[in-house]
């Protein structure tokens, strides 16, 4: 591939990178030096120096079947994090990973050569650009970064022991690069593995509904800044662009563009993060062959289970040797009807969003705080802008279940600021009344249905993209509200799935400020919204000609036990 160093057509706020010897909570880094052996049944190579179109050397970690002279594909994990930092089994304690299903081979989020050499697949770990002891400077998914992963693949295509096939796998980052480099079609790129990755930067990573968030970003910018070069800086530049601009079209994925068998994996708990991004990528992507599975389970232990490590195997022996496995029995999408945390059930379907769904309008009455089948009477509800909670009520008679996107039309007045963040969570309540607890990211077990969230200033539409049920935002410009303006928010509920039994009740929660905080001295903080726009009081208004209302995804009984 011909080309060199491409620099970005737009500002980035860059920064030094802190000496990579100074991260405290990762492994020491090993000698740069080059270094091949023998152990547990694997040969390990570390610090292949790859040479990039510009000249630019990174490092690689190479493992393969020991002895391994010929016909091995190779698994590419592609990350910030450090090849040297192997996962560290303290990590895990919530998490629900066993510590006997992966070796202590294994990098974060990273696929575990020990496991793959036992399939006759070996695994290569790589510090992309400016990361860690790599050469150059760390502009995280842009041009650059793609090509970069395209020459690896090629690169390891090319080693005289691969059978020329390279597939890639992994969890988050180490997901959504492959959104990045699949369109390139390096040659030698056979099948993909995205498991739970965003694909929108700013609407699923930085700005949730036009909100900043605040949580996980910071936690996010401090792993990615060890270089010995400089790194972008992801904080500032996320603050210094509130509006899709060049910016974050230079991080757009042309999901359209990829065609490789794809097996792309998404959880119901990752509100906030990798769900919404992941289903939307599978559903963009033009492969002919591709699946899609959507769990309710804990992120990191689903990836390292044995049952989903199972069907990777399986997808990846099909398409990097040709060896017929059980995927022409996989449907094209399975899902997890949830119940609550740890109870869950299957189904295939044939298509996402599932093709018998049956949407339906339930009314807000903000006088009863209820959701009605029919346009209440005119009534309007006052709260506290930052402290106060609105709830909405509707309890089943018989068995529903209700999976999907979502959403909700909210006529809203904002008294004592020119805009309101608004924050929407969906709620299973048990027959007692009772709050019923999901799994919610990969540590937590007390979480909701689904989240939403919504700046109003931020609530103009891109029609193009936009359905009833799925509004998309357009993040161009800013409508501050006017003293005494009611305007009409549409809010996005990321997807989700769940099951309810008669004398269950869905609670719809609006409030100015996050439903759910992560525990103080969180190992994992979830995201959060901490700057808001936020003062006075908010006012909601239902029935007549402002009839705010909730779309949802009914299942209809004869589809589901």
């Amino acid at each position: 591939m011909a080309g060199g160093w491409v620099a970005p057509s737009y500002p980035v706020l860059m920064r030094p990178g802190v000496d990579p010897h100074s991260a405290t909570h990762k492994p020491p880094l090993p000698p740069t030096s080059f270094a091949r052996w023998n152990e547990r049944g694997l040969t390990i190579e570390r610090n292949h120096r790859i040479r990039l179109r510009d000249g630019v050397e990174i490092f690689a970690d190479l493992y393969r079947p020991e002895g391994a002279q010929q016909g091995v594909p190779i698994l590419l994990a592609w990350g910030p994090y450090g090849k040297h930092a192997l996962t560290n089994r303290v990590f895990w304690p919530r998490s629900g990973v066993d510590p006997d299903w992966l070796s202590d081979l294994t990098a974060f989020e990273a696929p575990d050569p020990l496991f793959w050499a036992g399939h006759g697949v070996g695994v290569a770990v790589v510090d992309p650009r400016g990361a860690w002891l790599s050469g150059g400077d760390f502009h995280h998914n842009g041009a650059q970064e793609a090509l970069d992963c395209a020459d690896v693949i090629e690169w390891l295509a090319g080693l005289p022991w691969c059978n020329g096939r390279v597939g890639m796998t992994g969890v988050s980052y180490l997901a959504a690069i492959q959104y990045l480099v699949a369109p390139l079609h390096p040659p030698a790129l056979a099948a993909i593995n995205p498991w739970e990755g965003f694909s929108d930067w700013y609407r699923e990573f930085a700005y949730h509904g036009g909100i900043p968030e605040t949580g996980f970003l910071p936690r996010a910018s401090d792993n990615i800044r060890f270089s010995l070069g400089r790194t972008e800086d992801t904080l500032e530049n996320v603050r210094a662009h509130p509006l899709i601009d060049d910016y974050w079209l230079s991080k757009s994925y042309d999901l359209a563009a990829i065609t490789q068998p794809a097996y792309v994996v998404a959880s119901w708990s990752d509100q906030g993060l990798h769900l919404r991004g992941t289903i939307e990528a599978w559903r963009r992507m033009s492969s002919p062959q591709k699946w899609l599975d959507i769990h309710g389970r804990k992120k990191w232990a689903h990836y390292y289970c044995p049952e989903s490590r199972a069907r990777q195997a399986a997808f990846f022996e099909h398409f990097l040797f040709d060896r017929p496995t059980v995927l022409a029995a996989w449907p094209p999408v399975r899902i997890e009807i949830r119940e609550h945390h740890g109870a869950q059930q299957e189904r295939a379907e044939q298509a996402w969003p599932p093709a018998h769904t049956a949407y339906r309008e339930l009314f807000l009455d903000p006088a009863l705080g209820a959701l009605c089948d029919a346009v209440p009477p005119p009534s309007s509800l006052r709260q506290d802008a930052v402290h106060g909670e609105a709830h909405f009520t509707i309890a089943f008679d018989r068995h529903t279940e209700i999976t999907g996107h979502a959403a909700l039309r909210l006529w809203v007045e904002a008294e004592g600021s020119d805009d309101a963040d608004l924050f929407i969570a969906l709620q299973k309540l048990d027959a007692a009344g009772q709050e019923v607890g999901f799994t919610f990211y990969a540590f937590y077990e007390n979480g909701p249905i689904a989240l939403g969230w919504q700046r109003a200033s931020h609530r103009a539409l891109d029609e193009a993209l936009s359905t009833p049920e799925r509004p998309v935002h357009r993040h161009r410009r800013e409508e501050r509200l006017q003293p005494g303006e009611i305007v009409p928010v549409e809010i996005e509920l990321w997807p989700f799935s769940v099951r309810f039994e008669a004398g269950e009740s869905l609670r719809l929660v609006i409030a100015g400020h996050d439903i759910y905080r992560p525990e103080p001295g969180a190992m994992l903080p979830f995201p959060q919204h901490q700057d808001t726009r936020n003062a006075g009081h908010h006012v909601f208004y239902g029935g007549g000609a402002m009839a705010s209302l909730l779309i949802l995804p009914f299942i209809p009984a004869s589809e589901h036990p």
